[in-house]
This record gives C-alpha cells, sequence and structure tokens, in this order.
C-alpha cells in the first residue's frame, strides 16, 4: 500500500480571508470528510478556524 493513499497530504486555508495556509497530513479512514481546525493566523495575530482545500 502506498504512502499517499491512507495519509494524503492536505493544505489547511484560513477563514479569515487572509490566505494563510498550513499543509498538514490527514488519516482518511477517521477523517473521511474535510477538515477543520482551530489555528493561529499570522496574518490576522489571532486563532481562526481552518478548512481543507483541495
Amino acid at each position: 500500500m502506498a504512502r499517499n493513499d491512507i495519509r494524503p497530504v492536505v493544505k489547511l486555508k484560513s477563514t479569515a480571508g487572509t490566505g494563510y495556509t498550513y499543509v498538514t497530513r490527514k488519516n482518511r479512514r477517521n477523517d473521511p470528510d474535510r477538515l477543520h481546525l482551530r489555528k493561529y493566523d499570522p496574518v490576522a495575530r489571532r486563532h481562526v478556524v481552518f478548512r481543507e482545500e483541495r
């Protein structure tokens, strides 16, 4: 089984509209739908929700 089948690389984009992104991996078996995490946005200088972008 290939490495990218189960844990693909995904981009998390800020919902604050700053254009800031994080790059991470996710487990498709545990999180089949789109990921959303609350992380720090240094451009907005606060914690905002980051959503997975395809």
